[in-house]
């Protein structure tokens, strides 16, 4: 069965966007509740002091994945270094993608991302499971200066998508930055899915360039771990 992690702030009050639980409905889900501590900070001492709290936060997170008909569970972690947790209970739970949860409600129109060198194959598996006979219109993106290259990698994806009785549109962009240019049609869209090895993807997930997402008014962001990374590869 396909998992999907959700990283949450469990402290900080993050919570997930109204769309993502009904999004996210067809798979599993791991919520995983992190607390970033100072340096100084064991992590014993933190869950002795707020691990009560992080656990009723959590399962609030949960019943919202049940009540959309979902089936989820929750990690906790307090830690001093977010990016390698997510990284760790990613591989323990043997996650297909995380999320970053957005601002969204209902997802209609679902933008999959193929630029850069990403697994192609893994991403069309993932949005087949994810859409399954929903109504959910998905377009497939890439941005590349290979115009012939792209239109071909384009239309496979679609043709494999077909095969699940999903009619994808197509977008091919040439010759713009290819993060301008997701930017610009996430704009039109409520939620994507990128592939781990997307060009960027470390400040995607971590710095500005979320943000920027998120100004667009994006909802939920999807990352499909790479095959390489489900082996012990490289991190999200």
């Amino acid at each position: 069965m396909t998992r999907v992690l959700v990283p949450v702030a469990i402290l900080e009050g993050e919570s997930v966007s109204t769309g993502l639980p009904t999004l996210l409905e067809p798979v599993d889900v791991t919520v995983l509740g992190y607390h970033v501590l100072p340096e100084q900070t064991p992590p014993d001492q933190a869950r002795l002091q707020y691990e009560d709290r992080a656990i009723a936060a959590l399962d609030d997170l949960v019943a919202q994945f049940e009540a959309a008909g979902g089936t989820a569970d929750h990690r906790l972690v307090f830690t001093h270094d977010r990016e390698q947790t997510i990284d760790r209970i990613a591989e323990e739970t043997a996650a297909d993608a995380s999320a970053i949860t957005g601002v969204t409600g209902a997802v209609d129109r679902l933008l999959v991302s193929l630029t850069g060198d990403v697994a192609i194959d893994r991403i069309t598996s993932f949005v087949a499971e994810l859409v399954g006979d929903r109504e959910i219109d998905v377009t497939l993106f890439l941005a590349t200066d290979d115009e012939p290259g792209g239109q071909e990698s384009l239309e496979a994806a679609a043709a494999a998508l077909s095969e699940h009785d999903i009619d994808a549109g197509t977008e091919l962009v040439a010759d713009e930055s290819p993060f301008e240019a997701l930017v610009d049609a996430a704009a039109d869209h409520d939620a994507i899915v990128v592939g781990e090895r997307a060009p960027s993807l470390q400040s995607f997930l971590f710095g500005d360039a979320a943000e920027r997402v998120a100004a667009e008014s994006v909802g939920p962001v999807l990352v499909v771990r790479s095959l390489d990374e489900r082996d012990g590869g490289a991190a999200l």
